[in-house]
């Protein structure tokens, strides 16, 4: 298992005599100088961030590795192909609380509008002014949900209670979320009318950017924008100028798209060497949390129960019903 943390011990050792697995906890992060400590493992167990291109598969291939078991819902850093010619089964965990990053991204707009974060800070400091902390009532807004998955439709059900317009963008349409209310529209509409706009959708090669210059050129002036995401869905550098233009009123990121060099380390002692990071953080409406908004005891635990029923079908069967398709 890479790239554990305290938090994944905490998950899994409970569980792991019950299935019957024996873990070895490996730190690091999974690249191809770290592929190696593989050796003796029928199964791997990565994250998020660890890199599984065609090198590092074809090094666990050659030390016997039959599954790559994701604890997560991503495997956009996973090349399917690859390891389906090797043989090497990969599953995941597909939703273990939409609520948990649900809830995130609606704080994140809450926090933005009302700028709790900065009033905090001011407050710390006997700063007991109100300017620059005026926000605006979300009743009568319109947001937009890009991506109606599980997690677009749980926050489309918070919305609900605020009394927004909601309006939608996704390939395969909610008949269920049309009959509550939400009207689903193409992007462009979406871009345009929009006072929030909040990313729910997998990372793919056409979602790749799918917040750039021309998207940004659409939307209104002082829009916000949340992503709880993938990082690259963002050419941050686009909305950098968005930023700097006014266009873009308010940002909150928990992806970001150069994460997997700084995100779920401690580099509280170090100086930040990523300057559009750094920059971004510059900007007085940006917020940004490292990546944790799947971060609740129990989407943490359905993560852990998931991904060792996940290996332990697999290895019983052959297959998952969590099992991803090249």
């Amino acid at each position: 298992m890479f790239s554990t943390k305290a938090w994944v011990h905490q998950a899994f050792e409970p569980l792991a005599e019950r299935f019957g697995a024996e873990i070895t906890w490996l730190e690091p992060r999974l690249g191809l100088e770290t592929a190696s400590l593989a050796a003796g493992h029928e199964v791997v167990c990565a994250f998020v961030n660890d890199q599984l291109d065609a090198a590092v598969l074809e090094k666990f291939a050659s030390l016997g590795v039959k599954l790559l078991a994701m604890r997560c819902a991503g495997f956009n850093n996973v090349d399917l192909k690859t390891a389906a010619r090797l043989g090497i089964g990969v599953v995941r965990v597909p939703a273990y609380s939409p609520y948990a990053v649900a809830e995130h991204a609606l704080g994140m707009m809450l926090c933005l509008n009302r700028r709790y974060h900065r009033s905090w800070a001011r407050l710390k400091e006997g700063n007991f002014s109100l300017d620059g902390l005026l926000g605006f009532d979300m009743r009568g807004k319109t947001v937009g949900i890009i991506g109606t998955g599980r997690i677009g439709q749980v926050l489309c059900g918070m919305l609900k209670g605020f009394e927004v317009k909601i309006l939608a963008y996704d390939k395969f349409p909610s008949a269920a979320l049309t009959e509550t209310g939400v009207e689903y529209v193409e992007l462009q509409r979406l871009y345009e009318e929009s006072d929030i706009v909040s990313l729910h959708c997998p990372l793919t090669q056409e979602t790749y950017h799918i917040i750039n210059e021309y998207s940004l050129a659409a939307m209104k002036k002082g829009v916000m924008i949340i992503n709880t995401s993938r990082g690259p869905l963002i050419d941050t550098d686009a909305v950098i100028e968005g930023l700097k233009a006014g266009k873009v009123g308010y940002l909150g990121l928990d992806v970001y798209e150069e994460e997997k060099d700084l995100f779920f380390e401690d580099l509280s002692d170090q100086v930040i060497q990523d300057d559009v990071f750094v920059r971004l953080l510059a900007f007085p409406n940006v917020l940004m949390t490292a990546h944790q908004a799947f971060f609740t005891k129990e989407a943490v635990d359905n993560i852990a129960e998931t991904t060792l029923e996940n290996i332990r079908e697999f290895l019983e069967t052959g297959t998952s019903k969590n099992r991803v398709a090249s």
